[in-house]
């Protein structure tokens, strides 16, 4: 089973507002430090407020930040929201006819067993779970590890310009 790059990047976005909670964040700083396009990331925020997970705030200071506390947020509940389809054999989708074993296949329930193993999984974390720990944030700098590059780097902030604000 694999997860959407829309479920990632959402992660991705929770994470950093979960590591700023002092500050609005603006799209174009999260899509500049994991590398995301602005329009795709636009379409993952809009999606994370119409749900719930973030606030956001229009205008020349506006940005976003989550709308709840990061214990609150379970990692189940956002992979449900995120992931248009969760179903890992065809027969568990919605759209797929019936299908012609039925009755004769265990295969589906065995599946359904698994998928619902690993959202019980997920919902036994939370946002707060992933954040790093014990690591102090300053609003102008935060070091960055690069999961699929597995390199660091450092970016800094300045004060989020007119073209920078959601």
């Amino acid at each position: 089973m694999r997860l959407t790059a829309t479920t990632d990047y959402s992660m991705r976005l929770l994470m950093y507002l979960g590591s700023h909670p002092e500050r609005l964040c603006t799209i174009a700083e999260i899509a500049r430090v994991h590398g995301i396009s602005e329009p795709n990331l636009m379409k993952i925020t809009h999606r994370l407020a119409q749900a719930g997970w973030i606030e956001t705030i229009r205008g020349k200071n506006g940005g976003m930040r989550l709308a709840r506390d990061p214990a609150q947020i379970s990692l189940g509940a956002v992979v449900r929201d995120t992931e248009n389809d969760l179903a890992i054999v065809a027969c568990m989708g919605a759209q797929n006819p019936a299908c012609i074993l039925t009755g004769q296949c265990g295969l589906t329930g065995i599946m359904q067993g698994a998928l619902d193993r690993f959202l019980a999984h997920l919902d036994s974390y939370t946002l707060a779970d992933i954040l790093p720990a014990g690591q102090p944030y300053s609003s102008s700098q935060r070091t960055v590890t690069g999961c699929e590059r597995n390199t660091e780097m450092t970016v800094s902030f300045t004060s989020p310009s007119t073209s920078e604000t959601t």
